[in-house]
């Protein structure tokens, strides 16, 4: 047959099936393409969690949930009005400030530039600590914030005096007893979207998921503020502006 005639040679081609090694490579190149797809794009969406963590929270949460911990959870930077309430509840305050899961670094970064010095981010997602060091870079401050790219967990919160997290709730209780083993007298827990399950906050800042808690730590061997501690709510007016380069 003479297949110079391009109607031809299209039904034979329509005709002819593939061998079992040209589905392969068609499959083997769909799998690169869709795992490209989710490193570049979709993992930097999600955060690990430990496996040996996994089961810890299970244990511990499953009275409040009967989904337990996921392999990975999703990540969802901090709004710009979230970062503004938790810089008013830290304004002002000394000591060394961390942001645990901090994600693409803007807590820190907008930290730094209202005075919170030194500011550190954790942040076990590497695609993450490369975008956090990217926006310092951009606003000229890639010399004075840092970010590691390291677990949480595995860090000493001994020398931190005010401590910011956006955390999934399934992780609270168990950052909890970190948080009480770890912090010195004097510092500042600062928790956005979702409270300390058990801590009693002594001001709580903005409405719905832009809502920020802060606790205090007293004592040696720390302990947290009791009920006795009223909560209050600090004015908007109050809130420090933060530069709007992350926005």
């Amino acid at each position: 047959m003479d297949h110079d005639d391009p109607a031809e040679a299209l039904t034979a081609l329509r005709e002819r099936r593939p061998s079992l090694l040209e589905l392969l490579q068609v499959a083997t190149g769909s799998g690169l393409v869709a795992y490209t797809v989710w490193a570049l794009l979709l993992q930097p969406g999600f955060r690990r969690v430990p496996l040996k963590l996994q089961v810890r929270c299970r244990t511990k949460t499953s009275a409040r949930s009967r989904g337990g911990t996921k392999a990975t959870v999703p990540y969802i930077g901090a709004s710009a009005r979230q970062v503004e309430h938790v810089l008013s509840l830290l304004r002002g305050r000394p000591g060394k400030m961390v942001d645990l899961g901090s994600g693409d670094g803007r807590i820190v970064l907008a930290a730094h530039q209202c005075g919170l010095r030194p500011a550190v981010g954790y942040e076990l997602n590497p695609w993450l600590v490369g975008l956090a060091w990217l926006h310092a870079w951009r606003a000229g401050c890639s010399g004075s914030v840092c970010y590691h790219r390291k677990d949480l967990w595995k860090v000493s919160l001994r020398d931190c005096h005010n401590v910011s997290v956006f955390l999934a709730p399934s992780v609270l209780p168990l950052l909890e007893d970190k948080l009480q083993k770890e912090l010195p007298a004097g510092a500042r827990v600062v928790s956005g979207r979702f409270p300390l399950p058990t801590w009693q906050p002594v001001a709580v800042v903005g409405e719905g998921v832009d809502r920020v808690w802060a606790y205090d730590v007293h004592g040696a061997g720390p302990t947290v503020s009791s009920c006795g501690v009223p909560s209050k709510a600090i004015p908007e007016s109050s809130s420090t502006s933060i530069p709007r380069t992350l926005v």
